[in-house]
């Protein structure tokens, strides 16, 4: 699973309609109204590194009231949570 992580600017006056349509999106897992230069963030979660493009040029960036986007892609998750999954299935990493 690759996820990407897109830094969202949109229409202030409108962030949590345009948000809920984000949301809606397939291929969006999670969406966040956050504080400081950028209005929201949304977790892209797709099989192929082509999707990603399917889903921020072709539909999110259609949103009406997202005026700019900038998309990182992760390499590696660090998280707590995934951490826990890998060792319950007994992964080595020696």
């Amino acid at each position: 699973m690759i996820t990407a992580i897109v830094f969202i600017n949109a229409d202030v006056a409108r962030i949590p309609e345009i948000g809920a349509q984000i949301a809606d999106l397939d291929g969006v897992s999670e969406v966040y109204s956050v504080t400081g230069q950028i209005d929201l963030i949304a977790l892209i979660r797709v099989r192929r590194h082509e999707d990603i493009a399917a889903v921020v040029a072709d539909r999110l960036n259609k949103v009406e009231g997202v005026a700019s986007t900038q998309t990182h892609i992760a390499f590696q998750t660090f998280s707590q949570h995934d951490l826990e999954a890998a060792f319950s299935i007994g992964v080595d990493d020696h």
